[in-house]
């Protein structure tokens, strides 16, 4: 199956298949946890039993998407040390010290929360409980800053100087963590995580209504997600553009992959909607474009120049087609996500937001659409940036341990078979969770009797 690659692609393959599962959860959790402050503080402002329903009901899915999270970062981690002991070792100086204060705050934080929030409910005060309600949430967030804050460094790299022996020292830690593209994607990211938690609410209430199950948890849920789409969609468009304009400044050759402009236009260059992009020829062929609209969007004036790949050597071009594609799912995802709230918006002030079949059936269709278009980002940013592991400065050829093939291989099948096993089992208990509508009254998650925990470890 494998027999063509080499253990430089094999590495890249294993590394991708196991960050984008990863990524699932982490854009999961992120908005999840921060749906669960609000909803807890809704339940202690308004008093209204249906808050706290929905927020025990979520709960349990929380923990069990936070746990498969976990497990899934702790595997992946480990890459960097059998797969990639040569890019280690020489940005462990500025990587590691990131990854170590994204453990030491974020993740301490959210574990010295989480049994509280789990199990504490009946155990302490309200304010105590929403307490660790609210810590579990910012510690997700502290999270994605320190992860960001080190992936951004590899496609910006700055404050750091290069020893003798081609190591990356640290300078100015500053200018490492707020190095130039980190503002924008970390924005971009969060925006990208709110959306997906409110396509994932909102498809499991579209799901209820659709069964004629138009309890009160299900109608708050849904125009909960429904409200949150309208007010971040716009928002995360406007952010993308933001950040396509930086990634412009700093990593032109990804955009020109994003574009398809395989060649300058000094007069305005087109948008290219749809085509296929042949690296051998230099040319997006069967192409359906605008004219012009690319400079429009890029430098905001029809006629302003844009260079293509025509003035990067050959060897510093990303694979193109695969950028150019995962680009277009993201955004044509995006506009369906647009499209999306405008209709809820439209239903609302019409009153009419848990009758009309049709939103909520394209609302249940856009449940999973969040992930895809994470997934499709993560695609455009780390493909675009090859090939280079830290932009322009170390290539990923270089940063490779020194593996045969086939132990690459092996390994790679072994993640493949275990993911789908354990975390497809994960993933249809969790879609069991969501089967049933809220009830009134639901159960908090209990933690096993001591009776259980030793039949469980027996077992």
């Amino acid at each position: 199956m494998f027999e063509s690659f080499d253990a430089t692609v094999l590495a890249r393959l294993q590394f991708a298949f196991t960050v984008s599962f990863h990524f699932i959860f982490p854009s999961f959790t992120i908005g999840l946890a921060s749906y669960l402050a609000v909803l807890e503080f809704l339940s202690l402002w308004t008093g209204r039993a249906v808050y706290l329903d929905l927020y025990k009901y979520w709960l349990k899915i929380f923990a069990l998407v936070f746990g498969m999270g976990v497990v899934s970062g702790i595997v992946m981690s480990y890459q960097f040390g059998t797969n990639w002991s040569v890019f280690s070792d020489k940005v462990g100086s500025v990587i590691g010290p990131l990854m170590a204060y994204e453990v030491l705050t974020a993740f301490f934080l959210e574990a010295g929360f989480l049994g509280v929030m789990l199990f504490g409910m009946n155990r302490v005060g309200k304010t105590l409980h929403f307490a660790a309600t609210l810590a579990v949430a910012v510690g997700t967030f502290i999270s994605a800053f320190w992860i960001l804050a080190a992936n951004s460094w590899m496609h910006t790299p700055a404050g750091h100087a290069l020893a003798p022996n081609g190591q990356f020292v640290p300078v100015d830690w500053l200018a490492i963590v707020f190095n130039p593209s980190f503002p924008y994607r970390l924005v971009h990211t969060v925006l990208a995580a709110y959306l997906t938690t409110a396509l994932v609410v909102g498809g499991v209430g579209a799901w209820h209504l659709l069964g004629g199950r138009k309890t009160d948890g299900a109608k708050v849920m849904f125009s909960m997600a429904m409200g949150m789409i309208t007010v971040v969609a716009p928002i995360q468009i406007l952010a993308g553009d933001q950040h396509g304009l930086n990634t412009l400044e700093h990593q032109p050759a990804k955009v020109m992959a994003m574009e398809g402009h395989f060649q300058s236009h000094p007069d305005g260059a087109p948008l290219v909607l749809f085509g296929w992009p042949d690296m051998k020829s230099g040319k997006v062929l069967y192409d359906i474009s605008i004219p012009k609209a690319s400079s429009l969007i890029l430098k905001h004036s029809f006629d302003a120049p844009l260079k293509g790949l025509d003035t990067v050597a050959r060897s510093d071009w990303p694979p193109v087609p695969i950028v150019f594609w995962s680009f277009r799912i993201m955004v044509g995802l995006g506009m369906a996500m647009l499209l999306l709230a405008a209709w809820s918006l439209l239903a609302r002030v019409r009153r009419q937001l848990y009758d009309w079949t049709w939103l909520h059936r394209l609302a249940l269709v856009m449940g999973p659409a969040g992930f895809v278009a994470v997934i499709a980002g993560w695609v455009t940013t780390e493909v675009g940036r090859q090939p280079f592991t830290v932009y322009g400065l170390l290539r990923t050829v270089d940063s490779v341990s020194p593996l045969q093939a086939p132990a690459v291989a092996s390994s790679l099948l072994a993640f493949i078979a275990v993911y789908f096993i354990v975390f497809g089992a994960g993933i249809g208990y969790i879609l069991k969770l969501m089967a049933h509508a809220p009830n009134r009254g639901e159960p908090a998650p209990k933690p096993l009797s001591p009776a259980a925990g030793r039949a469980a470890g027996k077992a």
